[in-house]
């Protein structure tokens, strides 16, 4: 099942289910009621999404498909990005490698839902940096317990130039406004029962010119999606709704830096396509 929020006509946002073209709104609930009430009846999202959709879809434009509580993000997770975050620091094999390799994996807080922006809407660039670039990745969706209930797309926009700096940066090169774009759907974990055979691309367009194509498959992440959430929830109560960015295989590099009015757009097949232009802040 897909699912999501749509906009309401006198402002907020509502969940839906998402099904042949169509929307059909679950009245006063958000994305985040839904799972807290799946939790709390014991029943399958699908299933309490079903429970309580209107009968008549509509088409409606999907929003920011869940206002999470917390947003974490893996790094290192395919070997093309740690072999790009150690060039950038100017070694052969240095800490990127190492963790790429380690059984511990990096994890880094992203931000809250005040971070985050749907389809369509701008991703940021920070005014102190000159290299920001997207990182389309595969999102988590999970549960208070850890399990993972649904899948979306993420960028997780990230300033290289200030992390290069100084690694110890990374917060800033991470976690600003607008620095993590969901959506457009979360598809239930009990309809994409392979992870990691998705094909994933990326597009970055300015004006009517193409400015970057790149493509990868989760099949080369090199970590599994639950010793990631494993990692993550050792010593540490994650609430209802958290998200998970799992790392990106996809390098943009210095000659295709996001300027304002670019625009990213990111496609799965089984999701469809999450596209954002980017604003100066």
């Amino acid at each position: 099942m897909k699912l999501g929020q749509v906009q309401q006509a006198g402002g907020g946002v509502t969940a839906a289910i998402f099904e042949d073209g169509l929307a059909r709104a679950i009245p006063g609930h958000t994305m985040l009621d839904l799972m807290v009430h799946s939790e709390q009846e014991g029943k399958p999202l699908a299933v309490i999404a079903q429970e309580l959709a209107s009968g008549d879809g509509q088409e409606l434009t999907p929003a920011l498909p869940i206002h999470p509580p917390e947003v974490w993000g893996c790094g290192c997770t395919y070997e093309t990005s740690a072999s790009f975050r150690d060039a950038e620091h100017g070694t052969r094999e240095g800490m990127y490698a190492h963790v790429y390799r380690e059984p511990r994996p990096e994890i880094f807080f992203k931000g809250t839902a005040r971070v985050c922006t749907g389809p369509g809407q701008p991703i940021g660039i920070r005014p102190d940096s000159t290299f920001t670039a997207p990182e389309p990745e595969l999102a988590l969706i999970l549960s208070s317990r850890g399990r993972i209930v649904g899948y979306t797309l993420a960028n997780d926009v990230s300033a290289w130039d200030i992390e290069r700096e100084n690694p110890l940066y990374l917060p800033q090169s991470k976690m600003y406004d607008a620095c993590c774009a969901l959506g457009p759907v979360i598809v239930t974990a009990d309809a994409l029962p392979d992870p990691y055979s998705l094909d994933i691309t990326c597009t970055i367009t300015r004006g009517t010119a193409e400015r970057f194509a790149g493509a990868t498959s989760t099949s080369k992440l090199h970590r599994r999606l639950d010793s990631l959430v494993e990692y993550l929830t050792r010593a540490n109560n994650i609430p209802c709704g958290t998200v998970v960015l799992t790392g990106t295989g996809i390098i943009v590099p210095a000659g295709a830096a996001l300027a304002p009015g670019d625009v990213v757009s990111i496609r799965v097949a089984e999701f469809g396509e999450l596209s954002n232009p980017a604003v100066r802040l």
